[in-house]
């Protein structure tokens, strides 16, 4: 599916909404709306990495380097260093989300950061 400026902002919009009330809540109730905010997050998310795969939305300068890093070492391992351009680079691994106990990832995100 193709998603437009407009989309995002609607996105984000039905995010920030989930927040407040989650913020307002005075309830007894810690998991009101967690599953709304992710379900919203997930959205926001899918929605910008479209629009930036199809140009809508300018890549920075180190999205295209970790583009390009992901091209040139599709099986980098993690904490792995290469080499780019006389730069070095080190592939990372972070938890995007967790399940409820917080023992269990259920998403991760890969980076790359430059090793001095």
């Amino acid at each position: 599916m193709t998603y437009t400026i407009e989309d995002l902002e609607a996105a984000k919009a039905e995010l920030e909404l989930y927040e407040k009330r989650w913020e307002n809540y005075d309830g007894n109730n810690p998991d009101k709306y967690r599953a709304s905010i992710a379900e919203c997050q997930a959205k926001v998310a899918i929605i910008l990495a479209d629009l930036k795969a199809s140009g809508a939305i300018p890549l920075t300068d180190h999205e295209q380097l970790e583009k390009t890093l992901d091209r040139l070492h599709p099986d980098a391992q993690s904490k792995e260093i290469v080499e780019y351009e006389g730069l070095r680079y080190q592939r990372r691994f972070s938890p995007v989300s967790k399940s409820l106990s917080g023992k269990t990832v259920k998403a991760w995100n890969k980076s790359w950061h430059p090793v001095y």
